[in-house]
């Protein structure tokens, strides 16, 4: 087993990362851009080294930076977390390079499955059927007009070195063809460096749902149940279910078994996620492979009761699954919410700024992953994820009563929060009923819309309702209306912090 892992991210997965560790004895390396000199993952981290400046292209996507600090640190093993470098191929063959263990697959699995049209291949050799569309990158515009008459429209565009909802483009009609293909290569070249795009077929009301794979170096690998993805905004995950509301052992078995021929093919070992598509009829297509943690992994967590960090942690260390297949049992369901700082009722807009107040749910089978305190300044530079809060029940029903009364105790000051927007879309009857596809955000939100017969003494009603919301939320603020004094402190300074 290691005796010490850099940790080269930050935020609510480093401090996840941080906690594996000490559960397992092993000693945190954190890396910090100047933004984040003071922020939890570094206060937890019982080492901590400055890589750059906040633009995350001059610290945290620099590799030579983050092994450097490994070297310094003496680190074993380097756990990249998600988003940054989790999927960089180069960057797990450079660990490797530096004798670090890259805690995640093979460079060749993360390029495999990082090209969008090499993993359609691959798993078409296995038996493993994706959504109609091409093998090949459109060389031309002709031949997207030809393809895209033959396969029937609506289409999808897709970069070939997408991810994170990036390098997409519906295209109803021949009419619109040419500008989508200008705008999704601009797009992909911009995000991924590489403009190479393909063609699928747009399936009508599909649900979005992931199986998790773990795969060790000794030929070992199961399915650990699904996730529900579908409930999405701008193709974003925003709420993820375990299990999904549609699923039957069956189709879990049959979605299982095609992702573990996915596993057989990308040669791949460690957490991963397969993802597909599945249509009103039940039918489950390859979407693409996920070669890393996912954000939403508590929720398989807390469903199966595995710990997959540590899991990754005990295979790239080169042991065996401590367990098989049979021994994957579900019980209950679990739901997560993604609270950010942004502005729901400004089009989401990101909403930096310092955490003037901070009180975090618990009780029974709530479950808080966060990587922020009262104090912070939420930095504009990064995503503004303040926490992942999970809820788990016995069923789905006992689920959502919980998430619901988990995020009416959630109470934040001087940032705007998305609070209030997760209880509204809980207490949707589309939602409730599980009776939702990909487009439901988009119908939440035309249903939400003000309604122009309302009389303006209807509005401000609504308004007052939404303002009581808020002043409940700022309950818990000491009597002289500032914040508590970090808890963090010691004698104004902080321990195990090194700027070298």
């Amino acid at each position: 087993m290691f005796s010490k892992i850099l940790i080269a991210n930050r935020g609510e997965i480093a401090v996840r990362v941080i906690r594996a560790c000490r559960e397992l004895g092993i000693s945190t390396v954190a890396v910090y851009s100047e933004a984040d000199r003071g922020a939890l993952h570094v206060r937890m981290a019982d080492e901590g080294y400055a890589i750059g400046p906040a633009p995350s292209r001059e610290s945290y996507l620099v590799s030579e930076k983050i092994i450097d600090a490994a070297k310094r640190a003496r680190a074993d093993a380097v756990h990249p977390g998600y988003g940054f470098l989790a999927e960089n191929a180069a960057f797990a063959k450079a660990c490797e390079d530096a004798g670090l263990t890259f805690i995640g697959p093979s460079p060749a699995a993360i390029a495999l499955m990082g090209s969008k049209i090499e993993a359609r291949r691959a798993v078409a050799k296995y038996g493993v059927e994706s959504v109609a569309g091409t093998l090949d990158p459109i060389a031309s515009d002709d031949e997207a007009r030809r393809i895209a008459a033959s396969t029937g429209y609506p289409i999808m565009l897709k970069a070939s070195g997408g991810g994170g909802g990036k390098g997409l483009r519906f295209v109803g009609s021949e009419e619109e063809l040419e500008s989508a293909l200008r705008n999704t290569r601009s797009e992909a070249l911009a995000a991924f460096g590489d403009d190479a795009i393909y063609i699928e077929k747009f399936i009508e009301k599909p649900r979005h749902i992931e199986i998790q794979v773990f795969a060790d170096r000794h030929g070992n690998a199961i399915y650990a149940g699904e996730r529900e993805c579908t409930i999405q905004r701008r193709h974003q995950k925003v709420i993820e279910e375990c299990p999904s509301p549609v699923m039957d052992p069956g189709l879990r078995r049959r979605m299982g078994e095609a992702a573990l021929q996915v596993v057989k093919a990308a040669n791949y070992y460690n957490a991963g996620t397969v993802e597909f598509l599945v249509d009103p009829l039940r039918r489950f297509y390859f979407l693409e492979m996920n070669t890393r943690l996912q954000v939403e992994h508590a929720v398989t967590e807390m469903v199966t009761g595995l710990d997959l960090v540590k899991l990754q942690i005990a295979v790239a260390a080169g042991e065996e699954l401590p367990l098989q297949q049979d021994d994957v049992i579900m019980r209950g369901a679990a739901i997560e919410c993604r609270i950010y700082a942004e502005d729901p009722d400004n089009n989401f807009l990101p909403s930096p700024g310092r955490i003037a107040m901070l009180k975090t749910p618990a009780g029974p089978g709530v479950r808080d992953d966060s990587g922020v305190y009262q104090g912070w300044t939420v930095p504009i530079d990064y995503d503004p994820l303040i926490s992942k809060l999970v809820a788990w029940g016995s069923t789905r029903d006992e689920a959502l009563a919980r998430m619901a009364r988990a995020l009416r105790e959630y109470r934040v000051e001087g940032i705007k929060s998305n609070v209030r927007f997760f209880l509204e879309v809980l207490a949707d009857g589309e939602f409730r009923k599980g009776d939702f596809d990909t487009g439901f955000i988009e119908r939440w939100f035309q249903r939400r819309r003000p309604d122009p017969k309302l009389t303006d003494s209807e509005r401000d009603l609504a308004a007052i309702a939404a303002a009581i919301f808020d002043s409940e939320h700022s309950a818990g603020m000491p009597p002289d209306g500032k914040p508590a004094e970090s808890p963090w402190k010691i004698d104004g300074r902080r321990r195990g912090l090194r700027n070298s």
